[in-house]
């Protein structure tokens, strides 16, 4: 190769390195989470907190991935599949709105939109859950595998209050906060998370920002607690753990219920249940997990003692069977909850999307999925 042709293959290969960083960088620009600007009040309050260090929120316990680790995590990621994803269509149900906007004080019924988004009404408060009502969730990110949210979001009342359990693309989502802002009367979300929905057009007059073991009172009728989680937070490259993860417990006149949004397994769910337990339900993770990140998913089997530790009557499972996130078949995680759950003797209810659970009256029990492995292996 002559000098001439050596320095062009070069200068071609310095351009695409300064592009490729170029990329990167108005990727993270654009995707990294909001910020509040310095001296402002909300800053204040998130430097006070003891989750809060160097400009990074902590977990009770400190985990750091090793990079070989993770590195082949995203080749397993990128070249594995495994029955990841559904060879067929799941089944859903429409949504029942009557439920949801149901004015009696003392009821508790839940209706699974997928993943961790939920429509809850506990004593006649319209909560919801992590509201994601976008197919395709972020622009290198995966799409929802088990159809449409079995709900337009054009469709949805008034809400009382969201709940946001940390930034995740799967969890915060601008187009559902962006169609929700004018429909909820209030966003509880994790410390330094209201800058983003602030920069989504929500008014700071309608976000609640809560630390651990925070407590708000709605009114003298419903009270939110945001308690710890095992997990962490990021839009970006850069923003690592700039935001906080909640858990969230809600009481009402005559129920409580507990979000688990994300977390590993870990002590602050005995904590939690000493401190506010017992739950009617819970609402925990069971999808997602692998060996290699063991500290922020946890295992079914995990969920399922999670229950326990909670003190909770009903456990139902959120965080699967709608984006493909981990290594695992789809099924897997339900074959193993129920396995364990029944082993226990842990009540717990199994909708299909669209689904409502009628606290005390009516908990879905099939096990759906079983038929549709059946189907898809003697194809």
């Amino acid at each position: 190769m002559n000098r001439k042709k050596a320095v062009k293959i070069m200068k071609i290969n310095i351009a695409g390195i300064i592009l490729i960083g170029i990329t990167a960088m108005v990727f993270n620009h654009a995707c990294s989470a909001a910020k509040y600007r310095t001296g402002d009040i909300q800053m204040e309050i998130i430097e006070r907190s003891s989750q809060y260090k160097d400009g990074k929120f902590l977990n009770y316990e400190k985990w750091d991935p090793s990079f070989m680790k993770m590195s082949s995590s995203l080749w397993d990621f990128i070249f594995k599949r495994g029955g990841r994803k559904p060879d067929v269509s799941l089944p859903s149900k429409d949504v029942d709105l009557k439920h949801f906007t149901s004015a009696d004080t003392n009821q508790l019924n839940v209706t699974w939109l997928g993943h961790s988004s939920l429509m809850i009404n506990i004593d006649g408060f319209r909560i919801m859950t992590d509201p994601v009502f976008e197919k395709k969730i972020s622009i290198v990110g995966p799409s929802r595998y088990n159809g449409d949210v079995p709900l337009d979001i054009k469709d949805v009342p008034e809400v009382d209050v969201v709940l946001i359990s940390h930034n995740h693309y799967d969890h915060l989502n601008k187009f559902s906060i962006q169609n929700l802002k004018d429909k909820a009367k209030l966003f509880v979300v994790p410390l330094a998370v209201g800058a983003q929905l602030e920069e989504w057009d929500v008014p700071r007059k309608k976000i609640v920002e809560l630390d651990w073991w925070d407590e708000y009172q709605v009114n003298d009728k419903l009270m939110i607690a945001a308690a710890p989680a095992q997990h962490f937070s990021g839009r970006g490259l850069t923003d690592r753990d700039e935001t906080l993860w909640v858990s969230f417990v809600v009481k009402g006149p005559n129920h409580k219920i507990f979000f688990g949004g994300d977390s590993g397994y870990f002590p602050g769910f005995k904590l939690i249940g000493d401190q506010y337990g017992p739950f009617d339900m819970t609402f925990l993770e069971t999808g997602a997990y692998n060996e290699r990140w063991y500290f922020v998913h946890m295992f079914p089997e995990e969920t399922v003692q999670a229950n326990i530790d909670l003190n909770g009557r009903v456990l139902h499972p959120i965080h699967w069977a709608t984006f493909d996130l981990s290594l695992h078949s789809w099924y897997e995680p339900m074959q193993r909850l129920t396995k364990a759950a029944d082993s226990l003797g842990v009540t717990t209810a199994l909708p299909v999307a669209g689904e409502t659970t009628i606290f005390d009256e009516y908990i879905p029990a099939e096990k759906w999925w079983e038929e549709l492995i059946v189907s898809n292996e003697t194809e």
